[in-house]
């Protein structure tokens, strides 16, 4: 894995800038934390970018919070708190919760310049750690209107760190007087999920799921999570299939620190046998995510809420129009009418109507995926999201 790959992709200009930030930062010791290695936008980044920032010149580590299942239930919680849901969370719940931030930040190595926190679930180890340089919490999550309990619980935490990044600027939150910069996700082109594959590639990998190709695809890649609205795509495919004949795939998976996935999934098997033609996949195959982007004919991605949504540039990136949600990061990445269209969440008419018309329209598939697929090479790859860590990191460790 090298920067200079990207070269083909992106030009010299962006390549020589990424070398000329870092210059001041070889052998930087920054270490990131998180609670899961797989399932999620989050983990997909790091495998990229921790290998990328050490390629560059900095020494970059990433160690997972550990925990028990008790743990993950109280920070599902957190989670569906600042993303507004009205949630309840106990007081043993909160104890178990800053006891394993606590056990974890006393017992894990740091011997780092820097330390990148993600999102809530190892959020209050830096109460427990004497500081030896900043600390920069990132949160995945959409802020934009938390549920105030939750959030006046960890914001003394977040008043600890040096710095915060967030996706997007409506997740900026007013009452923080903590340095908060906007740094969007990116996707990483030569991963499994986004590399090139053959028309070859493609039609076996669905062959191996025992998914056909003879009517048009309709695909949505995300967990099976309530924010996701799995229960919502169904219904936008029972609507389209009144008008025309077509299929539908939904792959997710249950992340590690996601207790509710289980039961989510349930619901959705519950829902789908209504219906036909729907294929439910719970593969963890990077290779499959990356075949069904490409032979879908249009991918949805109906979430309500959403802190960034990466399967959104991912699809856009192999020329596959999206209808999405306008929430969180999605508007980031969709121009409504340019690169894919945009409703509101739980609008199943609009989005209805907007999958017929790519199912439809092949010259209007053409535009779009080729416009979406120009957006996501301008502003969400791995340069890109490189330049913006290393400026901050330079800015918060450099000053």
């Amino acid at each position: 894995m090298r920067i200079e790959d990207y070269l083909d992709l992106v030009g010299a200009e962006p390549i020589a800038r990424i070398y000329a930030i870092a210059r001041r930062m070889y052998q930087l010791r920054v270490l990131n934390v998180n609670a899961t290695y797989h399932g999620g936008g989050v983990a997909g980044m790091l495998q990229t970018i921790v290998p990328l920032l050490n390629e560059i010149g900095l020494d970059v580590d990433w160690s997972l919070l550990y925990g028990e299942p008790d743990l993950f239930q109280a920070t599902k919680k957190l989670h569906n708190g600042l993303q507004g849901e009205h949630v309840t969370i106990s007081d043993d719940e909160i104890a178990l919760y800053l006891r394993i931030s606590e056990a974890f930040a006393r017992y894990t190595p740091i011997m780092h310049d820097a330390v990148i926190v993600h999102d809530p679930q190892p959020l209050p180890m830096i109460a427990y750690r004497d500081k030896e340089g900043p600390w920069i919490w990132r949160c995945h999550i959409d802020l934009s209107n938390p549920n105030e309990d939750v959030w006046e619980q960890l914001k003394p935490y977040v008043l600890r760190y040096d710095a915060v990044v967030v996706s997007s600027e409506s997740f900026k939150k007013p009452d923080l007087p903590v340095d908060t910069h906007v740094i969007p996700p990116a996707i990483d082109p030569f991963s499994a999920i986004n590399r090139l594959l053959t028309s070859t590639e493609v039609d076996a990998k669905l062959a191996e799921y025992g998914i056909p190709r003879d009517k048009p695809l309709i695909v949505q890649v995300s967990r099976f999570d309530k924010w996701k609205d799995p229960l919502g795509v169904l219904e936008v495919f029972s609507r389209v299939r009144k008008e025309t004949d077509t299929r539908l795939v939904m792959l997710g998976n249950m992340a590690s620190d996601d207790p509710e996935g289980p039961m989510i999934y349930e619901q959705v098997v519950k829902r789908a046998a209504a219906l036909s033609d729907v294929h439910l996949i719970t593969a963890t195959d990077p290779v499959l995510v990356n075949a069904l982007q490409r032979a879908a004919t249009v991918v949805m991605q109906l979430s309500l809420k959403e802190g960034f949504g990466l399967t959104v540039s991912e699809a856009l990136w192999k020329g596959t129009p999206v209808v999405a949600t306008n929430v969180g990061g999605i508007p980031l990445q969709i121009e409504d009418g340019k690169t894919g269209y945009l409703a509101a969440p739980q609008d199943y008419e609009t989005m209805s109507a907007r999958v017929l018309d790519i199912i439809n329209d092949p010259a209007l598939r053409t535009r779009l995926g080729e416009a979406g697929r120009d957006h996501v090479r301008e502003k969400f790859l791995m340069p890109r999201l490189l330049t913006d860590w290393l400026t901050l990191l330079k800015q918060v460790i450099l000053p």
